[in-house]
């Protein structure tokens, strides 16, 4: 990791919000108004919620831009918002109320300043959390230490999913399957859980991507229950670490090549206008199932996140 910098004033990219959501409706009377009041776009990417969740973020922000996931689980839904986002740099943030997100701009200047994904800690000074026990930390400390070793990256807090990222640089390595449809069983394809987090950043790391770690705190859920189970979704992480990492790096001239692309689009951002760039349009997902109201309404009725 390489620590903050100073950053020149230049022309503000259009930044999109994406916040996956699972019947978080009373969370979101808090999280919405405490959005910055310059972004471009904020997406709420719906799991089916039965408690009014979608009509909760309609009221709170007309302008919000509601996605229904393809499937099941956060990992589906941020796939799903990341293709439905038209602005240049996304951010991704909890629905919860755990994640401040007037952090939101420390993410943004850290990309300004030349990183091409800000990965947040709480384990950097300034950071720090109200919610983690110690048997996850513990975990949370040993995964880390794995996929540095396995990618050759240093994380501090591997487990954390408040980023942000340029959206031309970063999604075409991510490679996220937001269109195919559930399987048998729980429905999940590869990454569509909570390891959603564990896998962009392998892939980040292992694309040689330049990383800044920003100093985030994390406050405890404000109401209900958390989706997550520690000793299922544990294995779901150490098994998406085994995977990801017996995956092939790319070669020195690759890196190289990347390397070189970057610092060009670096060079070139602030003459940008504030749109994105031709060669990286976003993906259409107008007849997708995202949008097929009659099949998410009967899905709706049966089907929620494990």
């Amino acid at each position: 990791m390489v620590p903050l910098r100073p950053t020149a004033p230049v022309t503000r990219p259009r930044v999109t919000v994406v916040i996956p959501a699972l019947n978080e409706a009373k969370n979101l009377e808090h999280v919405l108004p405490a959005l910055p009041g310059d972004l471009f776009e904020v997406i709420l990417v719906d799991g089916a919620s039965l408690d009014g969740t979608v009509e909760t973020a309609q009221r709170l922000r007309p302008d919000v831009r509601v996605v229904h996931q393809t499937r099941s689980g956060k990992g589906n839904a941020l796939a799903c918002g990341f293709a439905a986002s038209r602005g240049d740099i996304i951010v991704m943030l909890d629905a919860d109320g755990s994640a401040d997100p007037q952090e939101i701009p420390r993410f943004v200047d850290a990309l300004l300043g030349g990183a091409d994904f800000a990965k947040g800690s709480r384990r950097l000074e300034g950071g720090g959390s109200a919610d983690i026990t110690r048997v996850r930390s513990a975990g949370n400390r040993l995964l880390s230490r794995l996929v540095n070793h396995m990618c050759e990256s240093d994380y501090t807090d591997l487990c954390y999913g408040y980023n942000a990222f340029w959206a031309s640089t970063c999604l075409p390595v991510l490679g996220l399957n937001w269109r195919s449809p559930p399987t048998t069983g729980d429905g999940r394809l590869w990454g569509d859980g909570f390891e959603i987090e564990t896998l962009i950043h392998m892939r980040i790391a292992r694309a040689g991507l330049r990383v800044v770690e920003v100093p985030s705190y994390e406050r405890p859920r404000l109401h209900g229950v958390s989706n997550l189970n520690a000793p299922r979704d544990g294995m779901r992480v150490l098994r998406t670490i085994l995977i990801e990492g017996s995956r092939a790096r790319p070669s020195g001239a690759q890196r190289l090549a990347q390397q070189h692309d970057r610092q060009r689009q670096a060079q070139q951002w602030p003459a940008r206008p504030q749109r994105r760039p031709a060669s990286h349009k976003p993906v259409q997902l107008g007849s997708s199932a995202i949008y097929d109201e009659p099949a998410f309404e009967a899905r709706r009725r049966s089907v929620g996140r494990s």
